[in-house]
Formats: structure tokens, sequence, C-alpha cells
């Protein structure tokens, strides 16, 4: 039994723990499962600024400045960090808290200036210790023993501890079942520390109803792992980790709560826009993966058990064949042609996504079938969806498996021969000869029917339900450009040129970035900045089309004119997808005028939407929350 079978450094072992096992697990309990079984203490998490701004560089360094210590240790930080304590308080009739450090100069430090300080709820000065590596046993055990006393029981020889301050050894192996608060002011390095730690405080305990955790929350570069921790989901999904710092609380199970203030989710999101060394997270995953089922581990393998997302995988490698090549060297390289290589790196980046069923569908097929007519895949499609196929996006999706769906003339050369399958004048779907003796390759047709099966999981889980009336698309899922030329049929790649808005026959989208990067000088309407692009409530927004966009353009015309209007919006830059918003209808437009880039007044259009679904207000929140300079100077 642990509670850390991920760990490779455990020197009681010394190998990997699945191994022992022969890879048979027993059973297996994450936080989630156990917070829904009750077998664990409620906790109300609160994510708070920290008011020391100093990142882990700083932090971690073995000889820290003096002005930088004294941010960890100052007299601000210590009312700081006492006036969070008494605000959210505890369950219990004293407090019984854990406090874990950055640093082991800090921990004893914090300990001592506590000690100086009265609580307000004792009237007596705070009793502290700081715990760490030089500690011998005996005064750990009666570190834990005095913290766990119930006040009554105090001697003049022996009195209870409010607080124990420490860096790592309260990590795992402690069992102190009565702790009712978890002080976090370090930064989050993994999601498994942070889960031990919070662990501290889970265990169920007499007359305590729930823990309390205070998460100081700095400008760290890991601050993306709190949530990972919290929520349990290892796919490191940029968007799955910020629908999870927005509603966290749904996410929860039973009475347990998550909270974090405007300020700590902003620093949250910006760590998460700058998400560093993730070819080093996917090795990590897949060596953690390939431990636990105790062989190569496969696409899908990743999507079942909860890892890493395979399209993190494929963005940073083009191919899951060229990522085994570079985790695991000599053992696959050759293993596939180059022909093959090239198939598979369009297959991953055109399919992979799983936006729609038709590729997918054909190629599941033909993988084990020289050839399918039409009435077939329509009978299958009834059977499997229970609709009809769409036939013009039927015949699209026999173009995207001839490689045609590129972005520019180099594209077109290096995949449009990839020779997969061919539609003859009877209807009938035929796989090419040189597809099929490539599919006598055992692991070529392995990795195909991987990006296969992952692709259909991922439609039937994200796009299959909840489809928006009219169109292919769901509200606020996300999708890039190349999704929207994909689903549209536009038979090729459009992506650079879907800036602002694109005329895509009966259909206009407009894209959005909510916060654009600010200049320096900023052009004033009304005495507010002018940024244009933004929602005033659930139902209307506000938008403005590209300088130069008259009022009588044919730029404009193309919006007004057409059938359905579609809303794609991203927080930042550093999103590459867009929510989809919904459709809408254009109530006003205006026209304005704007300075361009040199200064020159040039004609604009102003529109006012209103959506046909009123946008969901968690989602409003995030792209709407901006941080403000003056908030981060006071922390």
């Amino acid at each position: 039994m642990t509670a850390t079978p991920d760990k490779r450094d455990d020197a009681t072992y010394g190998k990997n723990i699945y191994e022992i096992f022969n890879h048979q697990i027993a059973y297996e309990i994450r936080l989630q499962q156990a917070m829904e079984e009750n077998m664990l203490c409620t906790f109300h998490y609160f994510g708070i600024t920290n008011i020391s701004m100093l990142d882990e560089k700083q932090i971690n360094t073995k000889k820290i400045s003096g002005k930088d210590f004294n941010q960890l240790i100052g007299d601000e930080r210590v009312r700081h960090i006492i006036r969070k304590a008494n605000y959210y308080g505890y369950s219990g009739d004293r407090v019984k808290g854990l406090i874990f450090c950055s640093r082991i100069d800090e921990s004893e430090i914090l300990s001592e200036k506590f000690n100086q300080i009265i609580n307000p709820a004792t009237g007596e000065l705070y009793r502290t210790i700081a715990l760490n590596g030089n500690a011998s046993e005996e005064e750990r055990q009666d570190a834990f023993e005095r913290l766990a006393m119930d006040a009554d029981q105090s001697s003049e020889v022996r009195q209870p501890l409010d607080y124990i301050f420490s860096v790592e050894i309260l990590n795992e192996g402690v069992d102190i079942v009565e702790v009712n608060q978890v002080f976090m002011l370090r930064p989050t390095q993994s999601p498994i520390v942070f889960i031990q730690q919070l662990g501290r405080g889970l265990r169920k305990a007499e007359e305590k109803e729930y823990v309390v955790i205070l998460d100081f929350i700095g400008n760290y570069n890991n601050n993306f792992m709190i949530p990972i921790a919290l929520s349990g989901d290892r796919s490191y999904n940029s968007d799955t980790i910020r629908k999870y710092v927005i509603s966290g609380n749904s996410t929860i199970p039973g009475s347990s709560t998550v909270h974090f203030d405007e300020i700590a989710k902003d620093k949250i999101f910006s760590s998460i826009d700058k998400i560093k060394g993730m070819k080093s997270i996917i090795k990590e995953s897949y060596i953690s993966l390939k431990n636990k089922i105790g062989r190569v581990p496969y696409l899908l393998d990743f999507y079942e058990n909860g890892e890493i997302d395979p399209l993190l995988i494929i963005r940073e490698y083009k191919s899951y064949q060229s990522f085994l090549e570079s985790v695991e060297k000599e053992l696959y390289l050759g293993k596939v042609t180059e022909q093959e290589v090239i198939t598979l790196e369009y297959l991953s980046k055109t399919i992979l996504s799983g936006s729609r069923p038709y590729e997918l569908e054909i190629l599941k097929y033909l993988l084990d079938n020289d050839e399918i007519n039409l009435d077939q895949i329509k009978q299958e499609f009834r059977t499997s969806y229970g609709y009809e196929i769409e036939m013009h996006s039927f015949e699209n999706a026999i173009e995207v498996l001839q490689g045609k769906f590129v972005s520019n003339e180099d594209e077109l050369k290096k995949y449009s021969h990839i020779d997969i399958i061919f539609y003859d004048e009877n209807r009938f779907l035929k796989r090419l000869k040189g597809f099929a003796d490539r599919l006598r390759h055992k692991e070529f047709y392995k990795q195909v029917n991987d990006i296969v099966e992952v692709g259909l999981r991922r439609y039937k889980e994200k796009y299959s339900v909840d489809q928006a009336k009219n169109s292919p698309f769901v509200l606020y899922e996300k999708y890039s450009r190349r999704d929207v030329s994909l689903l549209m049929n536009c038979g090729k790649d459009l992506s650079s040129t879907m800036y602002g808005m694109k005329r895509i026959d009966d259909d206009a989208f407009i894209f959005v970035t909510y916060h654009k990067e600010e200049s320096e000088d900023k052009n004033y309407v009304d005495g507010k900045p002018d940024y244009a692009d933004a929602f005033e409530d659930n139902m209307i927004f506000r938008w403005d089309s590209q300088i130069g966009r008259g009022i009588n353009s044919s730029y404009v015309k193309d919006v007004t004119t057409a059938q359905r209007k579609h809303l794609f919006v991203k927080k930042s830059d550093a999103e590459t997808c867009f929510y989809y918003m919904g459709q809408f209808e254009v109530t006003e437009v205006e026209p304005a005028r704007k300075k361009d880039n040199n200064g020159k007044e040039r004609d604009i259009t102003k529109f006012q939407m209103k959506m046909h679904n009123a946008v969901r207000e968690d989602l409003l929140r995030y792209l709407q929350s901006k941080i403000k300079k003056e908030e981060v100077k006071v922390g």
C-alpha cells in the first residue's frame, strides 16, 4: 500500500513499485473518489495572493539576498499570514496547524516571529516550533503530540502547539488526524507533493468538521500545478486547467470548496499561459504510465488513464512515432518507414482532435476491409450516431483522407501522396494498394488504429452532444481556426486568412482576442480606453471592424448579410484556440473613425450583437477578468 506509487526515487524500493507486483493493481483511489466516498475530511481551500512577490529562483537560491529574504520573513508578511489565518478560521476549539515553507531558515524565523505575537483566540502568545531534517525522532514525536493536545491537557512543563513550521519532513509518513489548518507558503513544485501536503489535514477526527487550506500564491512559474493537483486531472490540457480555476467548486465532491481570490486566479492563468518544459512533463507522464501498465503505452493508454492529453504530445512531436524515437531511442528507430511517418503525422494533425466523425469512421472500417459502399456507411451512422450523413461533409472527408487538407503548396506536395483511399463512380470507397501494404506493418497499423480510437473517443465525449442548432459547433467548446476550416468543408486549411472576420458561404465568423496586447498609445472614446471588442452583459457583444472597413464596405456587408453569424472568443494571445460562444444577430451598425498605427484617422464600423444564447456566467467572468497593475504592487 502506498500513497505515492509514481515516485521513482524512493530509497526503500529503488525501482518501479508497480513492477514489484507484476503491474497488478488490486485497488486504486485518488483524491476525488475518496472525497465522493466520504473517506476523507471536508476541506475548504483558499488560494490567496502572497504578499511576497519573489519567484521560485529567488526563493530557492542557496544564498538568498538580504532584501529578498526579508520579503519572506518580514513583519508585513507575518501580519498578512496571521490576518488570513484568523479570517478563514478552523474547525474545533483551537487551531492545530501545519505550515509548509520554502526554506529552513524561513521556517525558523517565521516560527520565532509567531511566538512573539498574541493569538487573538486565546489572548496568549502563539506557541509554534520549526521542525526540519535535523530534528531527532524524539523531538518530532513530541512536537506531533503537542500539536494534537487539547487545551485542557496543558501543563507548566508541556503546552500545546498552535503550529508546526516545516519544509519537507511533514510531506509523508506523518499522521496527525487533529490538524485543522494547513498553510502553504511555498511554490507548488509538483501535484504529488501538493496532494501530500494537503493530505496532512484530510484525516477525519472527532470535533473536526473540516480542514482549512490556505495557499499563498506568488509569482511562480508552476502555479498551473495547483488546479491540476486539486482537480486530479493530469492531462495538462490548458483549457481543462482554466475551466477548473473558473468553476472549481462544481467539480469538488461533497461539501468541500475551492476558492481563488481574483489576483491569485490571474497569477494561475498567467502561469497556464506560460507553461514551460512541456516535453519534460510529457516524458515524465510516459514513464509513469509505462511503469504502471508494464509496456510501451500508446495514445489511447494516455487517454484512458487520464494522463497527458495526446494532442499535447502531437503538438510537441508531430507524431507519436517521433515521440517514441525520442524517448525510446534505438528501440523505435526504423520501426516504420518515412512514408508511414508522413501518413501518421498528417492523420495526427488532421483527425486526432475528433472534431467530427466522418474521417475517423471511414478510416476505422478501411483498416481491415478493402472497400465499403456509401449505403453501408449511411447505415453505420444511423446505428452509431442516430443521424443521417451530411453528404457535403462526407465528400469533404474523403478529400481530407486524400491528403488535401493543407495550408500551402509545400504541405500539399508532402501529404498528397499518402495514398489512403479512392472514391469511385459506383459510390464505393476503396483503400489504395499502397495504404493496404503499409497496414501489413504491425507498428504502422497499431499507430493508425490508435489515432482513430482516440479521435472517436474525443468526438463522442466532447462534440457529439449539445451541438448548436444549424451548426457543426458545440457551445463553449474550443476550436482552432483549422477546426473551423475542416467543419465548414473548406477543402483546405484557411487558418492564415481567418483573422477578425471570415465569410464562408452563408456563414460569417468573428474571431476575437478579448485582451489584446496593450500599446502605450491608446485611443480614447468618451473618456474610456477604446478596446471595443467586449461583452456588455451575457447577451450583448460590441465589436469593431478592422480599420479601413467602413459601413458601406463589402467586409461589413459580408457580416450583415450572412445567414448565420458565429462568435469565437479567446482570452489572450497565449491561447491558441477559441471558445465557441454561439450564433448572434446584428442589432446596431454605426460608422466611426479610428487612428491606424501611423496616426491617420480611417473609417471603421461599430457593431452591436445580440447572442442567441446567454453566455455562461463563469466563462464570461473568466474572459472579462483582468488584473490591474496597481493590485500587483500592493499584493
